[in-house]
């Protein structure tokens, strides 16, 4: 316990941990609570009556805000622009959630007058961390509680008797317990029969996506038109980030596309399971990828690529609101000046795959990488390329042979190759 508080506002989803902090804040701090609650696209279901709920709970105030919006443009597509995954699966949908909420959790903290912020993370998790070095970052003069790391709830069937002792309504039971996250982005399952790495997911987990095996037996193709990087259109038709990443989770989700089974390695040093739901995003990152494929010269590409892994750490970390992260920004936005153009993907049976792109800014030329006849590059150039490429390898073989550093080659046995 840091002390008392007049009045904290608490980062609430109306999900079991939020829904007994709202009261448990009361009873140990002795303050007003007021409740923010970011629409990120959860789905009606998750939103509907959580202002009365938190009143309900004890709150003496519950605001919710539409972020989706800008959720999607000022968070998810510009970590897909940077081709930023986390160790080679995750596409960061709760990470790049968090820095939003907690931007906004601010500044309802700051239009309240509150003394301090709290959110229903748990100590073992990785969303603390980018809570709270996002409010550092914002407001440092604000405080942090955070009950899970001091209360004597030690598990969720502990908050579920909580809740009940206090007439607490919450839709998880002890039967079946998933930790779940949703937002427009995707939907994480964790806990339950997912902490045995070796038990494949129950189907009827899944809430975004079919099984691929269930899915439709003739593919679906889709063309996405992108501007500096940003989607813009499906199948030509122009759309806002909203409605455009709703339609592909419905199409991608029908198809199966989007499932992905890791276990990542937690940012406070355990391992996890997770199981993710990314409909929408799998396309997106697909087709841009695509894109940049022929818009990228070779050197920027390749160093993009070595950017994005960064990136998608900065963003796993809770370091969104850093000077690197910053600096690592500018660098994607300039890349994606002239990623302008369409891809063609084909759904299929869980799969995503690019068959078509084009680009005003395409730097791919049919006369240059064609097979057959050409008159615009003359292939004896290359010999010269390689005896001035290779000038490095063919000086420390000289200096090898003058030091003697060099065995003599042995002749190759070919008769193991030969047929009695």
């Amino acid at each position: 316990m840091k002390g008392t508080y007049n009045k904290v506002v608490l980062a609430y989803s109306g999900g079991l941990d939020t829904s007994v902090i709202v009261p448990w804040l009361k009873e140990n701090y002795g303050c007003e609570v007021v409740t923010f609650t970011a629409d990120l696209g959860q789905g009606a279901g998750e939103l509907e009556g959580l202002e009365e709920k938190a009143i309900a709970s004890g709150a003496i105030k519950a605001h919710v805000v539409d972020l989706r919006e800008e959720f999607l443009t000022g968070y998810a597509f510009p970590t897909m622009q940077a081709g930023a995954i986390y160790e080679r699966m995750y596409l960061l949908g709760t990470s790049f959630a968090r820095p939003v909420t907690a931007k906004h959790l601010v500044s309802i903290a700051e239009q309240e007058g509150a003394d301090a912020v709290a959110h229903g993370c748990t100590g073992k998790g990785n969303d603390q961390v980018r809570f709270e070095l996002t409010v550092k970052a914002l407001n440092p003069f604000l405080d942090r509680i955070a009950p899970w790391r001091e209360w004597d709830i030690r598990s969720r069937e502990d908050a579920l008797d909580y809740a009940a002792a206090h007439n607490i309504p919450v839709t998880q039971s002890k039967k079946s317990i998933y930790s779940r996250d949703r937002n427009i982005w995707h939907m994480s399952h964790e806990g339950g029969i997912l902490e045995d790495p070796w038990t494949e997911p129950a189907e009827d987990m899944f809430c975004l996506t079919v099984a691929p095996e269930a899915a439709p037996d003739e593919p679906l193709y889709l063309t996405i038109d992108f501007e500096q990087g940003m989607p813009v259109a499906i199948d030509g038709e122009a759309m806002g980030a909203v409605e455009l990443l709703s339609k592909l989770n419905e199409l991608g989700g029908a198809h199966g596309v989007g499932r992905d089974d890791m276990v990542e390695n937690r940012l406070v040093g355990m391992k996890s399971r997770g199981v993710y739901e990314n409909p929408g995003g799998t396309i997106l990152y697909t087709a841009h990828q695509g894109l940049e494929s022929i818009c990228l010269d070779r050197d920027t590409l390749h160093y993009k690529l070595l950017v994005g892994e960064r990136f998608a750490e900065l963003v796993y970390f809770g370091k969104w609101f850093t000077p690197l992260h910053e600096a690592l920004s500018a660098f994607v936005a300039k890349t994606q000046e002239r990623v302008t153009g369409t891809v063609r993907v084909k759904l299929y049976k869980g799969s995503c795959t690019v068959v078509g792109r084009k680009s005003p800014f395409s730097l791919y030329r049919e006369e240059f990488a064609t097979f057959g006849q050409d008159d615009v590059y003359d292939q004896g150039d290359a010999e010269g390329f390689i005896n001035l490429f290779g000038l490095p390898l063919k000086v420390k073989a000289l200096v090898d042979l003058e030091n003697g550093a060099t065995k003599e080659l042995e002749a190759p046995d070919y008769s193991v190759f030969r047929r009695d």
